[in-house]
């Protein structure tokens, strides 16, 4: 028989619907875990140097800033700084005995209840200490 160049067999490969579907569907997922994983290798491996910055930049905008405390121009061994230091806690025990007061989830809550009717008749450092303890 002559060659001819032009002729084609034909290929006895058959498949059904569901065959060809699974190939691909196999196909895709073979191919994502492979980008995957190639993204995974080239980032641990290749730009974990290069990454250690913005990672650190994350970091730090993930964690809450430190409160930053103004201090008067006094120097710290002045009784008049010692009576603003002093003043600062009072007013901050205050806002935080008057927030407990108002706090609707207080009013549910037995023992702030008695701590802060304790207040209010018979002030006192324990009674404030129980206060900021046993209120939210």
């Amino acid at each position: 028989m002559p060659y001819r160049p032009n002729t084609r067999r034909p290929l006895p490969v058959q498949l059904s619907a569901v065959q060809l579907t699974g190939s691909i569907a196999l196909g895709l997922w073979v191919g994502f875990v492979a980008i995957a994983l190639t993204y995974w290798l080239l980032s641990h491996f290749l730009f974990k140097e290069q990454l250690a910055p913005v990672a650190q930049a994350v970091q730090q905008l993930a964690t809450p800033p430190a409160a930053v405390q103004v201090q008067p121009d006094i120097p710290p061994q002045s009784p008049l700084f010692q009576q603003y230091e002093e003043n600062l806690r009072k007013n901050e025990q205050q806002v935080r005995m008057d927030q407990a007061r108002s706090s609707s989830r207080n009013q549910a809550n037995p023992k702030c209840q008695f701590w802060l009717q304790q207040d209010q008749t018979a002030p006192s450092e324990k009674s404030r200490a129980n206060v900021l303890q046993f209120c939210d």
